[in-house]
């Protein structure tokens, strides 16, 4: 109503008339005319989506990159890997950084892809979908001028009704928000614990310094960025909870919700990309591994004793590895193995 009411002010201003003269151009026959709050809300919402989903698909592109080159990069360092934070078998750093890389590959293909159904639009549908006070080639002209504006293959919805009341389309962009967030979690919380120590943590990462230091413990630099990310995924999976929530609420023909699905979403998108390209720039990019550190925790494990018990057995192997420190347990297995 009052971006109608400015329009038909402005226009009065033009031909000379005072502010006000709605008998010449009034707001609604004449500005607003074929339109509605329940048409023209979503669709802007849905152009905007649109076009933060194609720059976080990039930010994650770039990610995706950057954990490919330090794969490649790390593709000889063994180290320990761990399940259940209890020691397993050999593994490289670069295939855990590889795994990382194929998760963010996931994410960027499906936030590519949810685009295709934010690009239907109910422009021009109204009150409830109908048309109702709008001509049928309004529709149709309208959506094809803010293809001309945008830029984007949108198009005009088969049935408006559907999108005028259902919002489980931005249920689903932020689905796949949340699953990014779980992703970024996931990784960044294993960098901050391979980063632990310098002294008593695993220490496997060092990751560049982005802060002083503790205002009490001198020499103590807390892992700001991993935890930065994690913060902004805990955000973006609350918000998931409330778009889900409020899209639930679309009672009848419209809902009255969509002002907090808009502001979540929006939220979401922009702070997963600036999260992702703040975790590449200034981690993941500047992320250096602790070759001696991967080489002790291997070295002092009996993650080597699974590569014997397909010949010599499981309680054969266990029996030895009980036994013995891990040194002599090796040369114990090597010798039985020959």
């Amino acid at each position: 109503m009052n971006v109608n009411e400015v329009i038909a002010n402005i226009a009065l201003k033009h031909l000379g008339k005072n502010y006000g003269d709605y008998n010449c151009i009034h707001p609604l026959d004449d500005v607003n005319r074929g339109q509605s709050t329940n048409d023209v809300y979503p669709t802007a919402l849905r152009i905007a989506s649109i076009f933060l989903i194609r720059k976080l698909s990039d930010a994650c592109a770039a990610l995706q990159t950057s954990l490919q080159e330090k794969e490649n990069a790390f593709q000889d360092i063994e180290k320990l890997g761990r399940t259940e934070w209890m020691d397993a078998v050999p593994i490289t750093l670069g295939e855990e950084f590889g795994a990382c890389a194929q998760a963010i590959a996931r994410d960027r293909w499906r936030i590519y892809k949810v685009e295709e159904r934010l690009r239907q639009v109910n422009l021009g549908g109204t009150a409830v979908g109908l048309s109702d006070n709008a001509q049928h080639k309004y529709r149709f002209r309208v959506i094809e001028e803010l293809r001309r504006l945008t830029g984007l293959g949108l198009a005009a919805a088969e049935y408006p009704m559907d999108l005028t009341q259902n919002n489980d389309v931005f249920v689903e962009v932020s689905g796949l928000l949340k699953a990014l967030a779980v992703n970024l979690m996931k990784i960044a919380n294993d960098f901050r614990i391979m980063n632990s120590g310098p002294g008593g943590g695993i220490g496997e990462l060092h990751l560049k310094a982005m802060q002083q230091g503790s205002t009490i413990m001198p020499g103590k630099v807390n892992p700001v960025i991993p935890e930065m990310t994690m913060q902004c995924a805990m955000r973006i999976i609350a918000n998931d909870t409330t778009i889900t929530m409020a899209a639930a609420h679309g009672e009848f023909e419209l809902n009255a919700f969509l002002p907090l699905i808009a502001d979540s979403l929006l939220e979401s998108l922009e702070l997963a990309e600036r999260a992702v390209t703040i975790f590449r720039e200034k981690c993941v990019e500047t992320i250096e591994p602790d070759v001696e550190n991967c080489k002790k925790h291997l070295e002092q494990s009996y993650a080597f004793a699974t590569a014997y018990t397909p010949k010599l057995g499981y309680e054969t192997v266990a029996k030895i590895i009980k036994e013995n420190p891990p040194e002599k347990a090796k040369e114990i297995l090597m010798n039985s193995d020959l």
